[in-house]
Order: C-alpha cells, then structure tokens, then sequence
C-alpha cells in the first residue's frame, strides 16, 4: 500500500468532497456552503484530519467537536472512502482524533464535569459497529428511522379533534404567526428543552444547554422555516404545551419532521396527533414533497405508535454508542472519561 499522510482539513481543498462524505453519513443533503458554516461555528471547540495518498487524493477524514450545550460531551464522526477500506486508514483517523483530544478537552474544561466520546453508526454497517466497538465504546441507544408516503395520509378524521382541542382552550399556531420575535424563540427554546428531556429514552440531558446555542443551531440556520414550526399553547395559562417542527432540507424530495414533542403536563390529550397533522398537511401542500422521514428513540413507544398510526413505515435507523473513563496519557485533565 502507498503511504498515506494525514494532516489538518483545509476548507478550500476538502469541503466539496467532506461535503458529500457527511451526506452519505447522516443520509441528509451536506453541501460545501453548509458545511463552511458549520466549521465556522464550531472550529474552535473541534479537532479535524484529513487521510490522503500521495496524489493528494482525500481517502477519508476523522472530525471530533465538543458539544455547545455540554463541554463534557464530543461528537466524532469518522470515514473512509468504501474502496479504501480495511487498509488500516479508519484505524490511523481514529488513533490520530484522540491524541489530538486532550488539547480541545483542555479547552472546554470550565467545569469539572466527566467527559464522554460519543459517535453512532447505521444499524445496517455491522463492521462501523464493530469498529467502534473494539476501540472501547458501547452502545447507549438506537434510533428507528420512519418514512411516510403522504399520498396515503387520510388527515381528514383529525379535524374533530383539533377542533375539539380548540374548544378547550389549546390555540394552534406557527412561529410565523407569532412574528418569530426573540421572545417568542425563547419560549420555543424552553419548549423544545423540556420537552426533549422527557422523551422516553433520553438520559434527561439538555438538548442544547443555552438559548443561544439553539438560536445558532436553529433559528438562524437556512433550515429553519418559521411558518413550519407548529406550537400548541395553553391559551388559560399561556403555557406552550407541544410543538412539531418540519423542513425540507436543499437537495432533498422529502420533507423532514425533524421533533414532535410535548410538555409531560399536557400528554394524554392527543395534543402530538393534532399538531403533527398540521406539520404533515404543511409538508404537502407548502414544501411540494410526497414523503416525510423522522427519527425516534426505540423507547419512545408512545410516538412510535403515533406514527404507526398515521402510516409511517420502517427504514434503517442508527446506533449510537458512547466511551468514557479514558486512561491519564490521553487525558491530562485526569477527569474520569471523554466523549
């Protein structure tokens, strides 16, 4: 085999090609522009190589970035080109991100906190599992992804009930309506924390930590559409009792439902059917898609059925699995683990 040299990521020579690997990673559309984005925001609390031969042809790239909410928390993502693999490029990547590491871990160390290495892998890849498996992580949960032909949604039975739901105070409305103010962001933001906590399977971690690091990562995202982000509010107390926000990622035929949840108060009332219904009827008749995808927790049994009800069928989910307690020599914090 030709050597093979690993060195920083370079914006203007990679992103095309790293654009199109995180593509073929998370299953959604990566672009250059967006991708540019991202490292913008994030380059300074990631780590980042890039596996090349001696043509200077990309073979893979190893990505480690620290969590906005949680400085405890990292996120790799790593991958290797199908026709290079098992050449040992994954295993240099990956050896390479964790002595680079201690560095970023040392940067995010205001708190005392434990870190944790997260990463995840398609049910469908047993050798990514496996892979991270024999470098010392777990499994901490999976994902089923769901798909729904929207031809086939007969939305007209939920009109009584949304109706019904009306009548006892409940308003359904749309961040577009609501004028998409900073206010009205910040009461979406502590809907999205509190309801994201109580989703069954979750460990009560918050979603994103600050408001504003969910006003970066949503509202000002070019994902974001306001008139897509349905809430339901308590009109009584002025509580938002439950949301379900919906895109169309560029590049995409299907539209993405990306979080349906509600407020533990207000569960037992039907309140994620009625809402998601408007978020399905939006993707129809506004975003001009036929199918729908989204994700959930496996435990998250009461949304799994919602969805089955409403004809959602299954497709290839992902593992996610994390690795704590690092030794000393890779930690010079000597906290008990890394993510």
């Amino acid at each position: 085999m030709r050597k093979i040299n690993l060195r920083p990521v370079d914006p203007e020579r990679d992103f095309i090609q790293l654009a199109a690997w995180f593509s073929l990673l998370e299953e959604q559309p990566s672009t250059e522009a967006s991708l540019r984005a991202f490292y913008e925001k994030a380059k300074e609390r990631s780590v980042q190589r890039v596996a090349e031969n001696e043509s200077g042809d990309l073979l893979g790239f190893g990505w480690a970035t620290r969590s906005p909410a949680d400085p405890g928390r990292y996120t790799i993502d790593l991958f290797v080109a199908p026709e290079m693999r098992r050449q040992g490029i994954g295993s240099r990547l990956y050896a390479e991100i964790e002595r680079l590491l201690p560095t970023l871990i040392e940067k995010g160390s205001a708190n005392e906190a434990p870190v944790l290495l997260l990463t995840s892998v398609w049910d469908t890849c047993p050798e990514c599992l496996q892979f991270a498996l024999q470098r010392g992580f777990s499994e901490r949960s999976r994902e089923m992804a769901m798909s729904l032909d929207l031809d086939s949604l007969d939305d007209q039975p939920y009109d009584a009930l949304i109706e019904r739901l009306k009548g006892e105070g409940f308003r359904f409305t749309n961040m577009a309506e609501l004028g998409n103010t900073e206010e009205m962001q910040r009461k979406l933001y502590l809907l999205n924390e509190t309801a994201a906590s109580q989703t069954p399977g979750t460990d009560g971690s918050p979603a994103w930590g600050s408001f504003e690091a969910f006003q970066q990562g949503v509202c000002q995202t070019a994902w974001y559409h306001p008139e897509a982000q349905f809430v339901v509010i308590d009109t009584a107390s002025g509580d938002w009792a439950a949301m379900s926000a919906t895109t169309r990622f560029e590049g995409t035929d299907y539209a993405y439902n990306l979080f349906t949840g509600v407020d533990s108060r207000y569960r037992g009332r039907k309140l994620a059917q009625a809402v998601k219904i408007l978020a399905l009827r939006h993707a129809r008749r506004t975003l001009n898609v036929r199918k729908v995808r989204t994700n959930h927790n496996l435990k998250n049994l009461p949304m799994i059925a919602i969805d089955q009800k409403l004809g959602y069928k299954p497709m290839p989910g992902l593992i996610s699995l994390g690795k704590s307690g690092l030794t000393e020599n890779l930690n010079p914090l000597s906290r008990p683990g890394v993510k």
